[in-house]
């Protein structure tokens, strides 16, 4: 008697539950049955929106966490590159390193060439002035200027740091130290715009068009990074060498100065270009960022810092 006398009582409860789950949908289809066309299109198309906004920010946010973590892999990886080889593919010169004009004075330059006893401590140029514009700050030419001065001025006029025009000559003609340069060498200083095999554009061609020109350049590629393949925060697929056979890796680009580094030379160091240190590799290797690298921290120490 007490079974059935509970089981009675319990109905009731279980249809009204059911009643009341029902009431929402028996509403929802009243509205309807009242409602126009344009309020039945309403009553569909904005829970649908709802439903796919909520999708697309899962979606974003499941793709967001694992861009993150393939950044962060790639950053460790790239650190621990640069941890033992003293190159960082996605990083090789900080911004703030790269972009400070007041990196040294003229004299600093002076001193810095005399100490390396090359023959452009004591070369001077005739220099061209040029306006202020978008890129650089004017540059006013004069009459048998110092290489010192051309560095100093170009760094300043476009900041670009004196380091790194400094670094760039070595690398590109070993110009700094180079105790009897050729002509080809002075032409070429910066490598803008003259192939190895090639001769020079002549709008570039000399120390002081490509030593400003440089500078200049360097200023372009930073204001119009949509027309160059190498993107800072990105992963961007580098090559080892000109060969496209040889390969390459994705790199994650951590700053603008890497960036405009590739743009100028599109090559990042293979295994053994690195395992090489200041030698060569083998017949994959390139050595232009590995070179930059190396040349800046024996000069002026750390790049990253």
């Amino acid at each position: 008697m007490n079974q059935r006398s509970s089981s009675k009582r319990r109905r009731p409860k279980t249809t009204r539950k059911k009643s009341v789950a029902r009431k929402p949908l028996r509403r929802w289809l009243r509205t309807w049955k009242r409602a126009r066309f344009k309020q039945r299109l309403a009553m569909i198309l904005v829970p649908l929106v709802a439903v796919i906004c909520v999708i697309a920010l899962v979606v974003g946010l499941t793709t967001f966490v694992r861009w993150r973590r393939e950044v962060d892999a790639a950053a460790a990886a790239q650190d621990a590159t640069a941890q033992r080889y003293g190159f960082n593919p996605g990083n090789i010169i900080s911004d703030g390193q790269f972009f400070n004009e007041h990196a040294m004075s003229q004299a600093e330059v002076q001193a810095f060439l005399d100490q390396q006893g090359g023959a452009l401590a004591s070369m001077r140029f005739d220099t061209e002035s040029h306006p202020a514009d978008e890129l650089c700050e004017a540059y006013e030419g004069a009459t048998d200027e110092s290489a010192a001065a051309v560095i100093d001025k170009s760094a300043r006029a476009c900041g670009i740091s004196q380091k790194v025009l400094l670094t760039m000559l070595q690398k590109e003609q070993h110009l700094v130290t180079a105790t009897a340069p050729t002509d080809f060498q002075i032409r070429a200083a910066m490598g803008l715009s003259c192939p190895d095999d090639a001769n020079c554009d002549p709008a570039y061609a000399g120390f002081f068009n490509q030593v400003y020109g440089a500078a200049r350049r360097y200023r372009y590629y930073l204001n119009h990074p949509d027309d160059y393949a190498y993107h800072a925060g990105r992963f961007n697929y580098v090559q080892y060498s000109p060969i496209p056979s040889c390969g390459g890796s994705q790199v994650y680009i951590e700053n603008n100065a890497t960036a405009l580094l590739y743009v100028y030379t599109p090559y990042q160091p293979n295994q053994a270009a690195l395992e090489a240190g200041t030698g060569e590799g083998d017949a994959c290797s390139s050595y232009g960022n590995r070179n930059f690298s190396l040349i800046y921290t024996d000069w002026f120490g750390n790049p990253r810092q």
